[in-house]
């Protein structure tokens, strides 16, 4: 029997990976949706298929796909952010996960691990300072998965609902 890893490759996404897409981000808004129905709507997503064709145009935007055999397993969407003129912060280049996602029915096989590496790897091509995301708070596995990559908390972004 194959190992997945053995035949997964991590490409950037093409057109023909919108669907697979469009399923997984289906995945990411149920996630969050089921935890905070208070502030996200259901039965949509972060992106629709125009959106995700717009941004596949856009090299300041790649999303690289996990790939197996022709099946999308995962995605990660990314950010290049450029520095912004501030008398505090210095100027540094990020690579801003915008969302990460491994399909539900294959997570915990380092489809993620391997999706990070990727985007790392770009990320040092760019000569970029550092990677970033956010991360909903209720979402403990994503903060484990994180964690477990190395990734450490940068600044906390509180609420105080009325």
């Amino acid at each position: 029997m194959t190992d997945q890893n053995d035949t997964l490759i991590i490409r950037r996404a093409e057109e023909k990976d919108i669907p697979a897409i469009m399923a997984l981000l289906s995945q990411v808004l149920t996630v969050h949706s089921d935890k905070r129905p208070d502030i996200f709507r259901s039965n949509v997503t972060k992106y629709n298929e125009s959106q995700l064709m717009q941004i596949l145009g856009d090299e300041n935007k790649p999303i690289f796909v996990a790939d197996n055999e022709g099946t999308v397993l995962g995605y990660a969407f990314c950010q290049l952010q450029c520095p912004l003129e501030s008398s505090v912060l210095k100027p540094v280049k990020t690579l801003y996960i915008d969302d990460l996602c491994v399909d539900e029915k294959h997570r915990g096989q380092k489809t993620g691990t391997m999706l990070f590496e990727a985007v790392k790897s770009f990320a040092k091509k760019e000569n970029c300072y550092n990677i970033t995301l956010n991360v909903w708070s209720f979402n403990k596995p994503a903060l484990k998965f994180y964690e477990s990559l190395g990734m450490t908390p940068q600044r906390e972004y509180k609420e105080f609902i009325l």
